[in-house]
């Protein structure tokens, strides 16, 4: 019987400690909670700013935030993915592109391949992860994640990224299943 109970407080302490909060929470801000007779209500409010320095807040797109997608409105670039006898790569690995530009990728070899987007400007991830189709060309699978292109299984498979509406930037990207081994690429948008 104290089984269960002990069983009764540990869940419901890991519930209160993982419900509610959102990722890239600080531990620096302030915690209010609430309590009423069959709730408990906790807010988040950000640690003051000392006068004279400047704020390190930046809003960011939550998962849930929506972009509409936007058409490439100009020159659509090719790059293979390869696995080889010479390593895991993306051919061209690095690629200066314009904004409205798109990028096909297409699995030569040695897949499953993906595109992964790990480093990309703030104000454009919502707009990239909307211009990012939910499925290849061929059909492969769903996007496996925000920023995620879905796996390309077999040769030929593609997938096409729209760079339209974005901001210019640096757009640093992996292969999920081959990132040890070096898979990784760089677009660089004007």
């Amino acid at each position: 019987m104290w089984r269960n109970g002990l069983t009764l407080v540990v869940g419901g302490v890991m519930l209160a400690a993982c419900g509610g909060g959102t990722s890239g929470s600080s531990s620096s801000g302030a915690m209010d909670t609430t309590k009423t007779a069959s709730t408990t209500t906790t807010t988040s409010t950000p640690a003051p700013t000392p006068p004279g320095a400047a704020s390190t807040t930046t809003a960011a797109p939550t998962s849930g935030s929506t972009a509409a997608p936007k058409p490439i409105t100009g020159k659509t670039w090719d790059v293979k993915m390869v696995g080889d006898d010479k390593g895991y790569r993306f051919e061209p690995a690095d690629l200066t592109i314009k904004v409205g530009d798109g990028v096909k990728y297409t699995n030569v070899s040695g897949g499953p391949h993906n595109v992964n987007f790990n480093t990309v400007p703030p104000e454009s991830k919502a707009q990239l992860d909307a211009n990012m189709p939910a499925q290849s060309a061929g059909g492969a699978g769903p996007k496996i994640g925000e920023l995620n292109s879905p796996l390309l299984i077999t040769p030929n498979d593609t997938y096409t990224v729209s760079f339209a509406g974005v901001k210019p930037g640096q757009y640093l990207y992996n292969c999920t299943p081959h990132q040890a081994l070096g898979m990784k690429g760089q677009i660089t948008v004007q």
